[in-house]
C-alpha cells in the first residue's frame, strides 16, 4: 500500500493511504512516524476504516514529506561500483557511513535551498530509501527485510565544496533541505526484492543518473545487518542506500545544479520525486 502525508484544510500533517488517484484519510491521532512505531495491525485496522469514508482526490491536496521526524537518517557512500570509479575511488570493502540531519528533510515539489555564499557546487543523487518498521539490533542478513516498513524515493543532495573541504562529510550532506522524500511510503510487501528496481535521476530534460538496484555493492539486507550489528535502528529511522554513477560533480565539466533547476527522482514500483532549486543570499 502507499501511504502519505500531507497538509488538511486546517494546516495541520495528516496520514492518508492512497489507492489510484485517491485518498482516504486515517482518523490516527498521531504522525507517520507514531503510526510506525504503532504496529503493523494498527496499520492495517486504521487503512480499513479510511476506506469506508470518502476520498479526496489527489490532486486537490499539497504532499509533504511522508516522514519528518526519524530518529535517523543513516546514509551509504559509494554503493555502487560504478560511482566509486567515476569518483576515482577504491571499490568499498565495507559500507561507508554518514548521517544527515531531520532538518535536511523536505517533501515532493518542495524546494531545494541554499546560500550561494555558503556554497556553489550543489549536486544530486537519486537514492533508495529504506524505512525500518521495527526495533533491530543484531540482525542477520537473511532476516534484515522482515525489519523493513516500506520504501520512498529520495535525492542525497550534496554541496561537495563543503564535503571535501575537511574530513567528514556530514556537513556537505546536512545542510537544510538537502533530503527531499517521497512522493509516499511504498509498503515492504509491495516490494519483495528491493534489489530489482530501476533508478534514475533527470535535471530539467536531461536524464544524469540511470541504473538498477541490483548494482549495489551492499544489498539492502546486508546493509541493515551491518549497521544494526553498531547501533540500534528503531521504528520510523531511514536508510539512504547509495546512488549510482552520473552524478554532476564527476562529470567533465562538472554539470552541477542552479537556481531554477527541477530535479525528478524516479524509482520503479515506487514513484517520482521533484523538486525546485532556489538559490538564496544570506
Amino acid at each position: 500500500m502507499k501511504l502519505v502525508t500531507l497538509i488538511d484544510g486546517n494546516g495541520n500533517n495528516q496520514v492518508a493511504y492512497l489507492e489510484d488517484s485517491d485518498l482516504f484519510l486515517l482518523h490516527f491521532d498521531g504522525d507517520m512516524l507514531e503510526l510506525i512505531q504503532a504496529g503493523t495491525q494498527t496499520l492495517y485496522d486504521q487503512v480499513q476504516q479510511a476506506k469506508q469514508q470518502e476520498a479526496l482526490p489527489l490532486d486537490q491536496v499539497r504532499l509533504i514529506a511522508p516522514i519528518l521526524s526519524p530518529s535517523k537518517i543513516v546514509a551509504i557512500g559509494k554503493n555502487y561500483a560504478e560511482h566509486a570509479k567515476e569518483t576515482k575511488s577504491e571499490i568499498p570493502e565495507e559500507p561507508i557511513v554518514f548521517a544527515k540531519f531531520s532538518t535536511t528533510i523536505i517533501g515532493p515539489d518542495a524546494e531545494i535551498q541554499w546560500d550561494q555564499n555558503l556554497t556553489n557546487k550543489v549536486d544530486f543523487e537519486a537514492e533508495l530509501a529504506v524505512i525500518i518498521g521495527r526495533k533491530a539490533r543484531l540482525v542477520s542478513e537473511e532476516e534484515a527485510l522482515d525489519y523493513v516498513f516500506g520504501y520512498t524515493c529520495a535525492n542525497d543532495v550534496s554541496a561537495r565544496d563543503l564535503q571535501y573541504r575537511g574530513k567528514q562529510w556530514i556537513r556537505g550532506k546536512s545542510l537544510d533541505t538537502f533530503c527531499p522524500l517521497g512522493p509516499w511510503i511504498i509498503t515492504a510487501d509491495e516490494v519483495p526484492d528491493p534489489q530489482s528496481l530501476d533508478i534514475r535521476c533527470q535535471v530539467n530534460d536531461k536524464m544524469m543518473q540511470e541504473s538498477n538496484t541490483r548494482n549495489m555493492i551492499f544489498s539492502v539486507a546486508y546493509l541493515i545487518s551491518f549497521l544494526s550489528a553498531h547501533f540500534t535502528l528503531l521504528p520510523g529511522d531511514i536508510i539512504l542506500t547509495g546512488t549510482p554513477e552520473g552524478v554532476g560533480n564527476a562529470r567533465v565539466p562538472p554539470e552541477l545544479l542552479g537556481d531554477g533547476d527541477v530535479v525528478t527522482v524516479e524509482i520503479d514500483t515506487i514513484g517520482k520525486l521533484i523538486n525546485h532549486c532556489r538559490v538564496t543570499t544570506a
